[in-house]
């Protein structure tokens, strides 16, 4: 191996040590967790009802106009929101930024019942943290 190769290889070496130890792929990662965590234990809820009965969340008028009984649409949503946790674990340059559009439908949501306009609120923070996800992949996700 000659020289240059040799600093190549710790310049590779050194790279990954910054990056793995700087503040701002740290946070890429923290995010990463979330957005693979909260999207599939919430999915899963809607199956087992242990932390909401997250039928309230359905508004009448999307209830009214749906084809599929509540509780099934519902249960479509878990299936979806499993799904986006899984895609962000595995590609979350691209399901970032449709868990981001999610929670903006579920914002729109939210928006229709009366009396949860602070959960809309914090819909929104999620949004943005999906959104900065998104950002951050663009730098560090590998695929």
């Amino acid at each position: 191996m000659n020289t240059i190769d040799q600093l190549h290889g710790k310049a590779n070496a050194t790279a990954d040590k910054i990056t793995s130890s700087s503040p701002a792929y740290q946070a890429y990662r923290i995010l990463q967790f979330a957005f693979v965590v909260a999207p599939i234990v919430a999915g899963l809820d809607k199956f087992l009802h242990l932390l909401v009965n997250w039928d309230q969340y359905l508004p009448a008028v999307v209830a009214n106009a749906s084809p599929i009984k509540p509780h099934t649409l519902m249960l479509v949503v878990g299936v979806i929101e499993i799904v986006a946790g899984i895609g962000v674990a595995i590609k979350p340059r691209i399901f970032a930024y449709i868990v981001a559009a999610w929670l903006a439908i579920i914002i729109i949501n939210l928006l229709l019942i009366p009396g949860y306009f602070d959960i809309a609120l914090r819909d929104l923070g999620l949004l943005l943290g999906a959104v900065a996800l998104g950002r951050l992949s663009e730098q560090f996700a590998l695929s």
